[in-house]
């Protein structure tokens, strides 16, 4: 019986035709047609075809706002980030702008809490201050605004609290609208729902349509999982949960279909912007919106991917610089049109040099 011979092998290890289908000859490979390496051999050829580009254009800038003036206290869980009253808020949007950021996400921390979050609407509220301080000092920069109420409550959730303990839904949509209204008044350019009530996008459409500010945009937190990842954030602000967790308003970490339901509904409410928060653990849920949807998608980057990469980097453990750089490109390439991020200033100048 006749042995079989050995199927020839290209020097990448795949099955080769022995003929030119490969390119492959008798030669040691000096007549390879197929050379990929071709693209990568030097770095303005890379650059030329690279499939996803990263640029601080895309980028949104996080930044938190308190009460008070000459305030920039750093964020012991979050290294580099700030506590910023609205005259500091002004410096560092202006030092990111001149670097090439063009988009600012605020979040506003209270004097006063209460058990249903009223002081977000409160006109001289610190994201209706910074927002108004802003808009005088860089009227380019688009300004979006976090509208939520787990930072203005006492018991730090996302709603109303029912006597049983129940996040309820419909009595937190009015509180949202209104906390929408003033963020609006104040010079907005988006609001940015991130409770996960249902019907949320579709009030605050309305009641901004309703008061004149069909120009004010909605970006959506269309797919925000109870993540645990949220930590540093959750310090940052002191919104952690005083009792149970976020489980039954935010979605579950093992749903991918489901995030594809709830961007739909954002987008037939009338989101302009859909969100996928966290990034990196849902790069999945990421592409499968971008393919679903005709909206801009936003990922967020969140505090616990930066905190990860910053604490590693101190200990040396990791290249702070191209780590930040290969997590931002990947959550790019996954299909984000836009990334919210605190690495934005960093990543802005590693981009530049």
């Amino acid at each position: 019986m006749q042995r079989k011979q050995p199927i020839p092998r290209a020097v990448d290890g795949r099955a080769a035709d022995c003929g030119a289908a490969t390119g492959l000859g008798t030669d040691g490979g000096a007549s390879l047609t197929q050379r990929p390496r071709r693209l990568r051999r030097a770095q303005a050829i890379r650059q030329l075809v690279a499939e996803t580009r990263l640029h601080p254009h895309r980028f949104i800038y996080p930044l938190f706002v308190v009460p008070g003036a000459a305030r920039r206290e750093e964020i012991e869980a979050l290294p580099g980030q700030f506590h910023l009253s609205p005259d500091s808020l002004v410096e560092e949007a202006a030092a990111a702008w001149e670097e090439g950021i063009r988009s600012v996400l605020l979040f506003g921390l209270p004097e006063r809490k209460d058990e249903t979050g009223l002081e977000a609407g409160n006109p001289a509220g610190p994201s209706q201050a910074g927002v108004q301080a802003l808009k005088r000092a860089l009227p380019e920069l688009v300004v979006m605004t976090d509208l939520c109420l787990c930072s203005y409550t006492t018991h730090g959730h996302c709603g109303v609290v029912g006597s049983d303990g129940e996040i309820l839904n419909d009595p937190t949509l009015d509180i949202l609208a209104q906390a929408a209204l003033s963020h609006a008044e104040a010079g907005a350019d988006f609001v940015a729902p991130s409770d996960m009530m249902d019907g949320r996008v579709a009030t605050i459409r309305r009641a901004l349509d309703n008061a004149g500010f069909s120009d004010t945009g909605i970006m959506a937190y269309s797919a925000k999982y109870a993540s645990a990842f949220y930590g540093p954030f959750r310090d940052a602000v002191g919104s952690a949960p005083q009792f149970g967790d976020r489980r039954s308003y935010q979605m579950d970490p093992a749903n991918r279909r489901e995030a594809l339901r709830e961007a739909r509904l954002d987008a037939e409410e009338g989101a302009d912007i859909v969100m996928v928060k966290p990034a990196l653990a849902y790069l999945d849920v990421i592409a499968d919106v971008r393919a679903a949807l005709d909206r801009p998608v936003a990922a967020y980057n969140v505090s616990g991917e930066y905190a990860m990469v910053k604490a590693a980097a101190a200990r040396g453990w990791l290249d702070e610089r191209a780590v930040t750089l290969e997590v931002l490109t990947s959550i790019a390439r996954a299909g984000a049109d836009l990334i919210i991020t605190y690495h934005a200033r960093e990543a802005a100048r590693w981009l530049e040099q």
